[in-house]
């Protein structure tokens, strides 16, 4: 059976048919898959953001820690639940205090801002669903379909859940909101991304 190679076999093997790498960018490739896999550990939740903290500080190469965190704000999403936004928090702001230009407060201020941005996306899509549900309850005929089965047509009873996820003005809205919120979040994404990197 083939030998399946680490990206770091697979870049060393380009860089010799090109001309070699540097003791330096060899070091560098090294760091960087130790990363990748102390990261993976944590996204699988096999370790936590104490247990990252004390792997990142035992490396002592600050260019890391700024890695460690812009891959971590990239893996935040819109739809992350509470306790995985909460993990990935926890794992940035980890990574901050060992910086030695800190700047906590701000990337707090960040990190509330897209906790924001989630809430505000949930609870109005909770609000939507629940208009429309009323409105499916209220109204018997939004709750039956025609589905035509060969010749015949058949009419189908729906239950008040089933019957929002068939509205069109349940799809419009969804595709809306999504496009909305997600355009928000990764401004908010963008605004961390600039903290944490010192370019804003």
């Amino acid at each position: 059976m083939e030998e399946i190679k680490s990206a770091l076999e697979i870049a060393m093997e380009k860089a010799a048919e090109i001309g070699g790498l540097t003791a330096e960018e060899k070091e560098r490739m090294r760091d960087q898959e130790k990363l990748n896999s102390v990261l993976a550990e944590f996204n699988k939740g096999e370790i936590d953001a104490t247990e990252l903290w004390k792997v990142l500080r035992g490396e002592g190469k600050p260019y890391l820690l700024g890695e460690a965190q812009i891959k971590l704000i990239d893996s935040l999403k819109l739809r992350d639940s509470q306790s995985e936004f909460q993990r990935k928090r926890e794992g940035i702001l980890a990574v901050e205090t060992l910086k030695d230009d800190q700047n906590t407060p701000e990337v707090e201020l960040n990190l509330d801002s897209l906790q924001g941005i989630q809430k505000r996306y949930d609870e109005e899509m909770k609000r939507a669903y629940n208009d429309l549900k009323l409105r499916v309850e209220r109204n018997p005929e939004l709750r039956t379909r025609r589905i035509q089965q060969g010749d015949a047509v058949v009419i189908v009873q729906l239950s008040p859940e089933e019957a929002v996820e068939h509205l069109p003005e349940w799809k419009d809205f969804l595709s809306e909101h999504n496009r909305r919120y997600g355009q928000e979040f990764e401004k908010a994404i963008k605004r961390l991304r600039g903290t944490v990197s010192g370019t804003v």
